[in-house]
């Protein structure tokens, strides 16, 4: 059915005619007076969550439960020649051992896993460990990018590319992509003619940068407690999605996925390692099986930093060119990315999807080294590509003598982001950043930076929802999601409280649980545009089936009853009229209930991109080499936000990770033995409570008419700017470029000398 409707944001509404699924309600419409969505909710779950009465899987205890522990080889590269387990077997409370590598079988990162044990307490457990007899063959290895680049390398791999190692598969992407030694690729885009963009620039400039490896960290670690009833299996998991997990458990286990059962009731935070049983995963339930009693093996804080997935480093060297009155002519990217064991590493999505440019040219490899496998992490690539592309654009304004924030608004094709460029740009004080720069302290330095996001996912098909009206008026939701903590619980909540037209303490609603109607993973920033518009749809569904019950009992057709604003009426001679509660009363014992499918995103929408811009304020030392992040304005869209205040949450949370990847995480590897010399929260530096600068975040609302809600998801863009705009102020307090991350006191007294070696400003 077509329709026209209204999209656009404030100050820029247009009309636009999109097809429309039939039993799908239309977008919200711009004038829509909302009574829940769009109001600021505390979270339903807050209270459980700060009285400690939510119970995360890694909680979990059950009668007779075991406790699963994996030994690991930290040799970087090995082969295993034989392996033992009969000693640990016979260990105190020893109830199971398996094996997960097999003699012959080649490891290829120091902390990939061996064996593992369950036993009747966690210190037996790590006795049994120590039991196991395990003799390797040390081979050759490499952990740098450098060293695994050169000619006669150790290869990683010596055949295929690909390796299934706890991190999972990161695609490499592309087919018959060649390998040279460690060195996988290019794949290559290509727009345009780069040269003769060149040709006609007015100013061209070229850098490389560094990024580090950052961990995931999160607060809860992976894993998972496994129940055998039978044939059925349980699992309490720590997942971002527990129906792939129910299919992967069931695939590689060999059972019907009907007769495994995932729970997830709460989640300690997850950026994109979640995914999946893992190998730790597999293991518990392996374990589980053979010893006829319940498991639990969740990862200790080291396991979590040498084997759970990370962001990948990345060296780009970024040429551009741009006319003199501002125009991009040529842009051009040659990544060379390190996921250790995994490949995935490209950070081409923003040179390629942020500025307009009609030349473009990316060349993208992977390189393998003997570390940890990388994983997707909150915006695969974004981060770093981010950082590279910002500080390009920060170096070309300079070269044709513009204003930064001038040359990207010259170049940015979003309407919605140059309006957000606007915003922030008033918030922080652009226009009299320079003269801000000196402090009363001549020793420290002011700067302000900016740094452009872009994210894609506007949700998909798939995911269902069961919603119930009850005989008293309040109503239940069942949705199979998962709530990673930012807030899943309260959205699917007020979204069916909205449509329904009910007050939210009157919906109550089940989710984390595989049996429930199938929800999408939270991944991607997918959850809320994949499962609030399949809420809506079953809540506007079991709105028409109260209507056709009320008109059976008013004896009027149904399609004159009409249900809004928390009242039912029906024209007629004479006409009826009646409460919602009152309404409900008139219902089947049971109630009624609707079970719906998200529709198809609708094709001719008005806008698909994410966009969002950051600025970032710091003091820099010069002394000392500290970096001072003091403030940070995020402008945003996600759609229309379903709950500003979670919404609000998310950003900071995005701009909290994206200070500690600027200036303090970094993974550190030993070159000499290849392990990880700060596998801890530790030495592994991240952001605390008196590093959080002052976050002041804007929404932008975009009716863009993608889906009957016109929502988008938030998780991503949050923390795509952020290192970008801190490392652009840096830069500007300094008045010399800053080409890697973190930004240590190392890095800023280094960029200091070099200033002062040419005669820079002080």
């Amino acid at each position: 059915m077509k329709e026209k409707i209204r999209v656009g944001f404030e100050g820029d509404f247009q009309f636009r005619e999109i097809e429309i699924a039939a039993g799908d309600p239309a977008p919200w419409d711009p004038s829509q007076k909302f009574s829940v969505v769009g109001t600021r909710q505390p979270r339903l779950d807050g209270k459980a969550k700060a009285t400690g009465e939510a119970k995360y899987s890694i909680d979990v205890r059950l009668p007779g439960m075991l406790y699963g522990r994996i030994l690991r080889c930290m040799l970087p590269a090995a082969t295993v020649k034989s392996l033992d387990l009969s000693a640990a077997r016979k260990m105190p409370g020893v109830r199971a051992a398996i094996a997960l590598a097999e003699p012959g079988e080649k490891l290829r990162f120091a902390g990939q896993e061996v064996a593992a044990v369950a036993a009747e307490t966690p210190d037996q457990a790590e006795d049994a460990l120590a039991a196991i007899r395990v003799a390797y063959e040390a081979r050759p290895f490499v952990v740098s990018l450098d060293d695994a680049r050169k000619s006669g390398a150790p290869l990683v791999f010596e055949g295929k590319t690909e390796t299934k190692t706890s991190g999972g598969d990161v695609e490499s992407g592309g087919k018959n992509l060649a390998r040279h030694g460690n060195v996988l690729g290019p794949r290559s885009t290509v727009k345009g003619d780069v040269d003769a963009g060149f040709q006609k620039a007015a100013g061209v400039v070229e850098g490389t940068y560094d990024t580090q490896v950052q961990t995931h960290s999160a607060l809860e670690t992976h894993g998972l407690v496994a129940r055998w009833e039978g044939t059925e299996l349980t699992v309490w998991a720590s997942t971002q999605g527990i129906f792939d997990m129910r299919d992967q458990l069931a695939e590689t286990l060999q059972i019907p996925v009907s007769k495994v059962r995932v729970i997830t009731e709460y989640m300690g935070g997850g950026f994109g390692a979640k995914f999946g049983p893992r190998v730790e995963g597999l293991a518990a339930a392996r374990l589980a099986k053979e010893a006829g009693a319940p498991v639990k093996l969740f990862l200790d804080r080291k396991e979590e930093q040498l084997a759970s997935g990370n962001r990948p480093s990345a060296r780009q060297t970024v040429k551009a060119g741009a006319t003199r009155d501002g125009k991009l002519t040529a842009l051009q990217l040659t990544v060379y990315g390190n996921g250790g064991t995994n490949g995935g590493t490209g950070t081409s999505g923003p040179v390629k999807n942020v500025y307009a440019c009609e030349n473009l040219k990316v060349d993208e490899y992977d390189v393998f080294t003997n570390a940890g496998p990388g994983t997707a992490m909150r915006a695969p690539g974004h981060p770093q590509g981010a950082f590279a592309l910002e500080a390009t654009m920060d170096e070309l304004a300079k070269a044709i003598g513009m204003d930064p924030l001038e040359f990207r608004l010259k170049n940015d094709p979003s309407a919605v982001r140059r309006e957000q460029f606007r915003v922030g740009a008033e918030k922080i004080g652009w226009k009299d950043r320079d003269a801000r720069r000196k402090t009363s302290d001549p020793e420290i330095l002011r700067g302000v930076g900016v740094g452009a996001a872009v994210w894609y996912n506007t949700g998909g098909t798939g995911p269902r929802a069961t919603v119930t009206i009850h005989k008293d008026g309040s109503a239940e939701v069942e949705h199979g999601v998962q709530d990673l903590g930012t807030g899943s619980r309260t959205m699917v909540a007020m979204v069916a409280a909205e449509e329904l037209g009910v007050p939210l303490d009157e919906v109550s609603v089940s989710i984390g649980d595989s049996r429930l109607p199938f929800a999408p993973d939270s991944g991607g920033s997918t959850t809320t545009p994949s499962s609030a518009p399949a809420i809506r749809r079953a809540a506007w569904e079991a709105k028409q089936a109260l209507a056709r019950a009320v008109a059976k009992e008013w004896k009027v057709p149904a399609e004159s009853v009409k249900v809004e604003k928390g009242r039912v009426s029906a024209a007629g001679n004479p006409p009826h009229e009646a409460t919602w509660a009152a309404a409900c009363k008139l219902l089947p014992s049971e109630g009624v209930a609707a079970t719906a499918e998200r529709a198809d995103n609708h094709e001719d929408a008005w806008k698909r991109f994410t966009t969002g811009c950051q600025f970032a304020e710091v003091e820099v030392d010069t002394a000392t080499g500290k970096v001072r992040v003091n403030r940070v304005v995020a402008v945003h869209d996600c759609g229309v936000p379903i709950n500003p205040l979670t919404t609000e949450s998310q950003i900071q949370g995005g701009v909290i990770q994206g200070v500690s990847y600027a200036l303090f995480e970094d993974r550190i590897l030993d070159r000499p033995t290849g392990r990880m010399v700060n596998p801890n929260v530790e030495a592994y530096k991240i952001a605390g409570a008196l590093d959080v600068p002052e976050i002041d975040v804007t929404l932008v609302s975009v009716w863009d008419g993608i889906n009957n809600t016109n929502s988008v998801g938030i998780g991503e863009p949050a923390t795509v700017p952020t290192a970008a705009a801190i490392a652009n102020a840096v830069s500007h307090a300094l008045g010399v470029r800053i080409r890697q991350i973190p930004i240590t006191p190392e890095v800023v007294l280094a960029a200091v000398r070099e200033r002062d070696s040419k005669g820079g400003r002080s």
